[in-house]
């Protein structure tokens, strides 16, 4: 470890930042997977979109040349386990053109979902290569020939891009029944015989509907989903309230707002129906809910009594964070460009794994100072994590900098940050002195948020580790990663592709 140290003390930075500030090139497959799990093809704080849709092409096409295997494995991985949707299917776009056999091996564990089979088609389409030729709609076909009555009414919406049918007109598949040839007329807008589609029918028969009660009828007649029906009318009070009991848990996040607007829990039956669903701790521990999930529907909730169940259902989840052992410390990065949904989320992670620990957890601020962020064992999470704000600058070596010199030991440090740095001493300087001061064995996890392609430390240095986005993949990672699992790269590489033509 001692020789490690010394060989990485000499190194010198391969590259800057964005500010000039000293940063390291890791392995182009490690780069891969940043972009993969962090560009999101939208714009971020330092760069603009197009700069970013130009570097995530060039490093498409360069891995499908260079590792098309790993290449093949990490877009599956990006889309199931970092649950991206876009840059899989940018890069499963770009392997088709290099290796069809890969790309028919993995396109049913890209390909997910109908609006991923009409965002492919898209990207192709943008890439001046029409709709791609046999090989492409052969894999299409086999999407195809899974879509359902519940895909076909959720996702037929016309708008920009390709619907189902037009998917349909393009691959020209063979339906395997009548029940399927029915459907397939439905969704190009041919006349079908209803009769063998009830769930389509009863979703006809609601958009002609002329009252509550009609539409409330075929909502319960073709068990009609929330988000067909939220889709295909302006829900009323009473049909909001038809819809509540069959929404899960996602969903009632997601439409907390909506039902406040639409006046459903001006019903103390209705209210207490949902604090209830949000606060029951079986239902909850089994359906590994994070507590990170809440975030957004708290900041939008403004009835009391939901807010309190919200901060309740936080409470009741922290037990589904994953044991990590050891001590650990987390390391915030508060500066001006972290403001926004990684800032709150980044909070309620800390402070969950605060009181997952029973306080045993340090938890710092850092901008260009660092200040301990207070964390009660009491008060609420939700309620502390509202209190952080952003502000200032980046100094991402400021705080392993106290640590180190206030001799503090912990088994592992986790920095959520852009790695923005313009300020201080660079990270892993820091790291280094703490290593050779205080523990030489300390893991590090980088949480980095950011799709730049440079980083702080060097891809020699053994135990740090990056996680790149956020996802409920992040906790169990960082905990097998501290157990001695593999590193995300090596995680990538140890996948098997299964699936085939």
């Amino acid at each position: 470890m001692g020789h490690a140290r010394k060989r990485f003390a000499g190194q010198l930075a391969a590259t800057r930042n964005q500010h000039g500030y000293p940063a390291y090139t890791r392995s182009q497959e490690e780069q891969y997977v940043q972009t993969l799990l962090t560009n999101t093809l939208g714009n971020t704080f330092y760069a603009e979109q197009s700069r970013l849709m130009e570097e995530a092409g060039q490093l498409h096409h360069e891995m499908a040349q260079y590792r098309p295997t790993f290449m093949a494995k990490a877009l599956v991985f990006a889309r199931n386990e970092g649950l991206m949707r876009l840059q899989p299917l940018f890069g499963l776009a770009v392997l088709s053109g290099y290796r069809p056999d890969l790309f028919a091996q993995i396109f049913l564990q890209v390909v997910k979902i109908p609006s991923d089979v009409a965002d492919f088609l898209t990207i192709l389409h943008s890439m001046g290569r029409g709709e791609g030729g046999r090989a492409v709609k052969r894999q299409i076909n086999r999407f195809l020939a899974g879509v359902s009555e519940y895909w076909a009414i959720k996702y037929n919406g016309r708008g920009r891009g390709y619907s189902l049918g037009d998917v349909i007109a393009t691959a020209h598949p063979k339906p395997l029944d009548a029940k399927q040839q029915a459907l397939f007329r439905y969704l190009r807008g041919h006349e079908t015989d209803l009769a063998l589609l009830p769930q389509v029918d009863a979703l006809e028969k609601l958009k002609s509907a002329q009252s509550e009660e009609e539409i409330i009828h075929w909502i319960h007649t073709g068990r009609l989903p929330y988000e067909v029906v939220t889709g295909a009318t302006r829900p009323t009070k009473a049909v909001w309230e038809a819809l509540l009991h069959q929404m899960p848990a996602f969903a009632l996040l997601r439409h907390l707002q909506a039902l406040t607007r639409a006046g459903v829990f001006e019903d103390e039956q209705h209210l207490a129906y949902v604090k209830d669903r949000l606060t029951d701790r079986e239902a909850l521990q089994k359906a590994k809910i994070l507590p990170f999930r809440f975030v957004k529907a708290f900041y939008q909730a403004k009835h009391a009594v939901l807010r309190d169940a919200l901060r309740e259902a936080v409470e009741l989840t922290f037990a589904n964070l994953p044991e990590l052992g050891g001590r650990t410390a987390i390391f915030l990065d508060i500066s001006g460009s972290m403001d926004g949904d990684y800032l709150k989320i980044g909070s309620v992670f800390a402070l969950a794994l605060y009181k997952k620990t029973e306080g045993d957890t340090i938890f710092w601020l850092f901008d260009t100072e660092v200040t301990d962020a207070l964390p009660s064992r009491q008060d609420s999470i939700l309620s502390q994590a509202a209190r952080i704000r952003a502000r200032g600058g980046t100094d991402t070596g400021a705080p392993v900098q106290k640590l180190r010199q206030e001799g503090t030991r912990v088994d592992q440090l986790i920095i959520i940050t852009d790695e923005q740095q313009n300020n201080g001493s660079p990270f892993y300087e820091e790291l280094l002195r703490y290593r050779s001061e205080v523990n030489p064995d300390v893991k590090a996890f980088i949480i980095d948020i950011s799709p730049y392609r440079s980083t702080m430390v060097p891809p020699e240095d053994e135990n740090t580790f990056y996680i790149y986005g956020w996802s409920d993949s992040v906790l169990s990672y960082i905990a097998q990663t501290a157990k001695g699992y593999a590193s995300m790269v090596e995680k990538v590489e140890a996948l098997q592709l299964d699936g085939a033509d």
